[in-house]
C-alpha cells in the first residue's frame, strides 16, 4: 500500500479515537494504563527479544554506543516504564477541570473547562520508553497519539505497541488511540508532517537536527526546543560549597541531557577564590574547563573559549567559564547566548533571586538548585512528554495539563443580546 494513503488513514482513524476518548472516564482510563503496566512486565521476554534485534543491527550497522545504550532495553528499564504507567494513573486527570468560573453584569455564569488537543504526533528517536511514555501521557490527558519512532529501534516499538493495543482491545477506549507508524521510511515523517487536517500537534524527541528538519517541513503547529543552552550564575552573595556542590551536579550527574549545565558564569567580586575550588572538582570529574581571558587569568591552565562556546549544548564533560562584573552582564549573556531553557542562580541576597526570576526569560528559572530539576517528574508533573521553549502554548516541562487546552462554557437563563 502507498505509504501517503496508509498515513492518512492511521491519522483519519486516530482523529476518530480522539472523538471517542475525549468522552472515557478517569476510571476507565487509569484501568487500561493499569493492566499496560500489567501487561508489560508480564511480557518482559518478548520485549527483551524484540529489542535485541534492534540492538543487533545497530552493533552490525556501526551505531555509536550512546544510542546503542538509549535504545537497549533492559529488565530496569522495562520495570520502570512499568511504573511510570501506574504513576500516570495515579496522577489527577485534567480533562474537565474547571479552571475559572466568573458571572456577567447580564447573570450570565462564564468559565473555562480543560479539554484535550485530539491527535498528537510524536516524533522521536532511539529510546523504546519514549513509546510507553507518550502513550500514558496522551490517553490520560484524553489525545490519541501517533508515534512515529527511529528506524533503529522499530521493532521494540511495534512489540511495545502490540502489547498496549491488546490491552485497548479488551476495554471501553478505542483501539486506534495508541498507533505506532510501521514503516521506517523517511517519506512516512514527510506524509505525517502535512496533515494538519487530522493531527493537531506534532512533538519532536531527539537532536537539533531532527527538530529543525521536522519544523521546516510541518504544516502543523510544532512543539520545540533545539537545544539546552543551561546556564548558572554564582552571585557574590553566594555559598561557596553550596555552588560548588550545585554546579557539579549540574555538569557531571548526566552530562549528555538538555538541562544539564554547559556555561557557568562567575560574579568578580568571589572569582579569584571560587574559580580555584570549582575547577578542581570539575577536573577530578574529568571535566574540561574552556574560560574568557579573566577566568585563564585565574585558571592558567584551562582553554581559551571561543565565540562558539557560548552557544554550545555540549553534553558531554565541557564546561564553558567566565566572570562577569555585574548581574546585568550575567543576564546579558543568558539572554544572547541561551536556548530558553533552564538558567540558574546561586545567592543568599534575596533581591537579586527575584531580579534573576523576574527578568530572566527562560523556560525555567531557578534559585540556589541544580538545572538538572528541569523536567516534568522532577517538578511533580508525574512525567512529560518533552520540553518545549516556545511560548505557544507550553513553554518548559510538558505534562498532562499541557497536553490540554481550555474551552469556554456559559450558563444562561434566556439572556440575548441586545
Amino acid at each position: 500500500m502507498d505509504i501517503k494513503i496508509s498515513i492518512k488513514q492511521i491519522a483519519q482513524d486516530a482523529q476518530l479515537a480522539a472523538r471517542k476518548l475525549s468522552r472515557i472516564s478517569s476510571l476507565e482510563k487509569n484501568k487500561a494504563l493499569l493492566l499496560m503496566a500489567d501487561e508489560l512486565e508480564r511480557k518482559r521476554n518478548f520485549l527483551l527479544a524484540e529489542n535485541a534485534k534492534d540492538v543487533a543491527l545497530a552493533q552490525k550497522t556501526g551505531r555509536n554506543q550512546a544510542m546503542i545504550e538509549r535504545l537497549t532495553l533492559k529488565d530496569a528499564t522495562i520495570s520502570g516504564m512499568a511504573q511510570g504507567l501506574r504513576e500516570v494513573a495515579a496522577l489527577p486527570d485534567p480533562v474537565g477541570k474547571i479552571t475559572s468560573m466568573w458571572r456577567r453584569p447580564n447573570n450570565l455564569l462564564v468559565g473555562r473547562m480543560r479539554i484535550p488537543l485530539g491527535v498528537i504526533g510524536i516524533i522521536y528517536e532511539s529510546r523504546p520508553n519514549v513509546t510507553v511514555d507518550a502513550s500514558a501521557l496522551c490517553l490520560k490527558s484524553g489525545n490519541a497519539v501517533i508515534l512515529r519512532g527511529g528506524s533503529e529501534a522499530i521493532n521494540s516499538n511495534l512489540a511495545i505497541a502490540s502489547i498496549l493495543q491488546g490491552v485497548l482491545s479488551q476495554s471501553t477506549l478505542p483501539l486506534k488511540a495508541i498507533q505506532v507508524i510501521p514503516f521506517t521510511d523517511r517519506e512516512a515523517v514527510s506524509a505525517m508532517l502535512q496533515l494538519d487536517e487530522y493531527i493537531d500537534l506534532i512533538i519532536p524527541r531527539g537532536g537539533e537536527e531532527l527538530i529543525r528538519a521536522v519544523v521546516a517541513q510541518s504544516k502543523i503547529p510544532v512543539i520545540k526546543h533545539y537545544k539546552g543552552v543551561c546556564h548558572i550564575f554564582v552571585d557574590a552573595q553566594a555559598d561557596s560549597d553550596m555552588a560548588i556542590n550545585i554546579c557539579l551536579n549540574a555538569k557531571t550527574q548526566r552530562p549528555g541531557v538538555c538541562n544539564a549545565l554547559e556555561t557557568l558564569l562567575v560574579h568578580k567580586d568571589i572569582a579569584s577564590e571560587f574559580l580555584p575550588q570549582v575547577a578542581e572538582k570539575m577536573r577530578s570529574a574529568g571535566v574540561v574547563l574552556r574560560g574568557c581571558e579573566k577566568t585563564r587569568s585565574i585558571l592558567k591552565n584551562i582553554e581559551a573559549a571561543s565565540e562558539e562556546d557560548w552557544y554550545a549544548e555540549y553534553l558531554d564533560l565541557i564546561l564553558a567559564v567566565r566572570v562577569v562584573e555585574t548581574m546585568d552582564e550575567a543576564i546579558a549573556h543568558i539572554e544572547k547566548y541561551g536556548s530558553l531553557h533552564t538558567e540558574s542562580i546561586i545567592t543568599n541576597d534575596y533581591a537579586n533571586s527575584q531580579r534573576f526570576l523576574n527578568e530572566v526569560n527562560s523556560s525555567t528559572v531557578m534559585v540556589n538548585a541544580s538545572t538538572r530539576f528541569s523536567d516534568g517528574f522532577e517538578l511533580g508533573l508525574g512525567a512529560e512528554i518533552g520540553i518545549s521553549t516556545t511560548k505557544l502554548h507550553a513553554f518548559g516541562p510538558m505534562g498532562l495539563e499541557e497536553l490540554t487546552t481550555t474551552k469556554f462554557i456559559i450558563y444562561g437563563n434566556g439572556q440575548v443580546r441586545t
